[in-house]
């Protein structure tokens, strides 16, 4: 039996620019009332919404209005004294998906003295496992996601020989499969999302050769649906957050240009509320941070002016890696 292709049918008056001050309000002024239901429906990834809203702020030239010094007070009480970790939120358990937002603002903002940089290492340190693998936090799930938190933030703590690195890249290789894609865990379906978080991993590592290049750049390539949109896995809906999962990984593979760049933008100008601001995941859904800041960073990657480039490994502006000094691998 034939599978159904699922796909969207884009509208006729699409917007066909980035409306920038539109974005910058809308990232402004989400989330600021605190006795708001949403606001506190969202206590347990605050932090990481910031990282997407702040970035996304840096890739539109612009800064928060509530001021950087707010901002990184804010994350500093997020660190967890004991373990080192840090919360989406304050009281919250400490988890290496913050750990790693928190780090990432606080090296755009160039501010990673506020926190204690040692007890962050220490945190990363122990959620290795002996085969290599990472553990989200203390209760032990275990998801190749955490192993690309892990270097990821290491490396821009410059802290990358505390753990065991060719055991860690030995657990992402045994998530590889058939198609060339890879999964959270050995033997487990291959998705966009976490194809990215190997091949990121991968890129920081250098190790690279690990990848089926063509193979791989062919499955990700396969994403793109009639609309121009990508999807994450085959027979799913277009989502503009893929602009990002599966651009970026053929940025890193040196495949960009095997997609229709042209069809792909007008899929992600589509997803701007045109009244509101901010992306969507789809044209005529309500948007949020998380689709904004991966709406524009897949335009960076597919050369919009007046955003700022990305770095298709680190998701962060290219000037703050090139500061860092850090050259994460990229196949040609």
């Amino acid at each position: 039996m034939a599978l159904l292709l699922k796909d969207i049918k884009l509208g006729d008056n699409i917007v066909k620019k980035v409306l920038f001050e539109k974005h910058i309000d809308f990232i402004n002024d989400y989330g600021q009332d605190e006795n708001n239901y949403d606001y506190g429906m969202t206590d347990y990834l605050r932090v990481s919404g910031m990282y997407w809203g702040l970035t996304a702020l840096e890739l539109m030239n612009s800064e928060p209005v509530q001021g950087k010094d707010k901002i990184v007070e804010y994350i500093k009480q997020c660190q967890d004294p004991q373990s080192g970790g840090l919360s989406a939120c304050i009281g919250h358990d400490p988890h290496i998906l913050h750990t790693l937002s928190a780090i990432q603002i606080l090296v755009m903002y160039d501010r990673l003295a506020a926190i204690d940089i040692e007890g962050v290492v220490r945190y990363i340190q122990g959620l290795q496992q002996s085969d290599g693998s990472f553990a989200g936090d203390k209760w032990g799930e275990i998801d190749t996601r955490f192993s690309f938190c892990a270097v990821n933030a290491l490396s821009l703590l410059k802290k990358m020989d505390v753990i065991d690195i060719e055991k860690a890249v030995e657990f992402v290789a045994s998530c590889k499969n058939f198609d060339g894609g890879f999964g959270s865990r050995p033997l487990s379906e291959s998705h966009a999302g976490l194809i990215y978080c190997c091949v990121g991993f991968l890129s920081i590592t250098n190790r690279l050769d690990i990848i089926d290049q063509d193979t791989l750049a062919w499955w990700l390539c396969e994403r793109q649906l009639p609309s121009g949109g990508l999807n994450g896995r085959p027979e799913k809906l277009p989502d503009v957050c893929y602009s990002w999962w599966v651009l970026s990984s053929l940025a890193i593979l040196g495949r960009l240009h095997w997609i229709d760049t042209e069809a792909l933008k007008t899929f992600i100008f589509a997803c701007q509320d045109t009244e509101t601001g901010g992306f969507a995941d789809r044209p005529g859904d309500v948007a949020d941070p998380f689709h904004t800041l991966f709406g524009l960073a897949g335009l960076s990657l597919l050369g919009y002016d007046s955003i700022q480039k990305v770095n298709p490994t680190y998701c962060m502006p290219q000037h703050v890696i090139d500061k860092q000094e850090l050259k994460p691998q990229r196949l040609n």
